[in-house]
């Protein structure tokens, strides 16, 4: 949470490690929606994102005594890395994202043509709408490969794919984006 005191968070965690229900729910209350956020640019169903979502906090409450807090937002980066490593589960529960979908449609680019669609003219609940609406591999290797941060090669981990197969995905992913966005800019033209 921006603001939280560094001070503030290591009591309330060193609280909650010693079992303290008060403390377990500020630490609730502080990272819900964050988590949920998160989580929601992998899950689109609200009910298998609800259970997602409690089966992080579960970990993250059952995980406390091997948490090491290192200073402001740790705890933040910390319930993260478990919320996503939830989500990227029940996917995989899912059979889904091992068998990654395929749009032949969607039209190769090259790379100038990638660098070329500028998206700060385009509100970010729109872009939010258009990277949701993928389908869920390409969504899936698009937000860890982009908002994680993750390489191909631990994307391929995670998900039990090759790293060449991450990389085609993701570059699909980027092509449908592409289009979209044109669609969008051509249809505000229009209006």
């Amino acid at each position: 949470m921006k603001g939280l005191s560094a001070d503030i968070e290591k009591r309330i965690v060193d609280r909650a490690r010693a079992g303290d229900r008060a403390a377990c729910r500020q630490i609730y209350d502080w990272y819900s929606k964050y988590l949920t956020a998160v989580c929601s640019r992998f899950i689109q169903d609200r009910s298998e994102l609800g259970d997602v979502l409690q089966d992080a906090f579960v970990r993250i409450f059952g995980s406390l005594g091997g948490f090491e807090y290192r200073g402001e937002g740790s705890l933040r980066a910390w319930a993260r890395q478990i919320a996503v490593n939830e989500a990227l589960k029940k996917l995989r529960g899912r059979k889904k994202t091992a068998s990654l979908e395929y749009m032949p449609e969607v039209p190769d680019v090259t790379e100038e043509e990638e660098e070329e669609e500028n998206v700060d003219k385009i509100p970010p609940e729109v872009l939010q709408d258009m990277i949701k609406a993928l389908p869920e591999g390409y969504r899936t290797i698009f937000n860890l490969y982009v908002l994680e941060e993750k390489s191909h090669k631990e994307i391929a981990s995670l998900l039990g794919i090759t790293e060449s197969t991450s990389a085609s995905q993701l570059h699909r992913a980027r092509a449908l984006l592409v289009k979209k966005i044109k669609d969008y800019r051509n249809n505000k033209i229009r209006q």
